[in-house]
């Protein structure tokens, strides 16, 4: 076999090798694509199961008085935040409070829509640490409901809670932070 022949069977061999390495990155990029959709409902499968990422209850849970553990005190911390492009103040009326595992407690939150237009909000809430989300009880929340208020409405909104008297040893202050959204074009009737 001549030396031009071999040239041209090491190029066809080269092109070939070079379009299945090709392929199969084309192939890899569409997977990454395709998990990086499927992420987002995984994760929150399997923050439900575990317990992470601080969810709490999207419904009021009924209160059972299974007495008061006095000899534990938990601090929890308020935090209230906006999303990008609300025009709303939102804060909490005091920023922690003091309570004893199984004891109800109610705190009121403030709002105001600083815009000229009627805005609906929905308040999101999180835990912190995420391994006490399943132990904070919402009884009664304004994030179960969409919040609508006028131009320049203001109002205060309460939520009725209580820890859990399960809530592990170590956890002695948890933060219970809300992010409040504008839904006013996602909102049901």
């Amino acid at each position: 076999m001549s030396e031009g022949t071999e040239q041209k069977i090491n190029k066809q061999a080269g092109k070939q090798s070079n379009s299945k390495v090709i392929k199969k990155l084309v192939l890899v990029v569409f997977a990454m694509f395709g998990f990086g959709f499927a992420l987002v409902p995984l994760y929150d499968v399997f923050c439900d199961i575990t317990g992470l990422n601080g969810k709490t209850n999207s419904v009021g849970v009924a209160y059972v008085n299974n007495g008061v553990d006095t000899s534990r005190t938990i601090k929890v911390q308020f935090i209230t935040r906006t999303a990008k492009g609300i025009p709303w103040q939102f804060e909490p009326v005091i920023n922690e409070i003091n309570v004893h595992p199984g004891e109800m407690k109610f705190v009121n939150f403030y709002a105001k829509n600083k815009s000229q237009r009627a805005i609906i909000g929905q308040a999101v809430p999180s835990v912190s640490p995420g391994l006490a989300a399943g132990y904070f009880q919402k009884i009664e929340c304004f994030c179960f409901t969409q919040q609508p208020l006028q131009a320049g409405e203001e109002v205060e909104m309460g939520l009725q809670f209580y820890v859990d008297r399960d809530l592990p040893a170590e956890i002695t202050t948890l933060t219970l932070s809300y992010t409040l959204y504008d839904i006013s074009g996602k909102a049901s009737s």
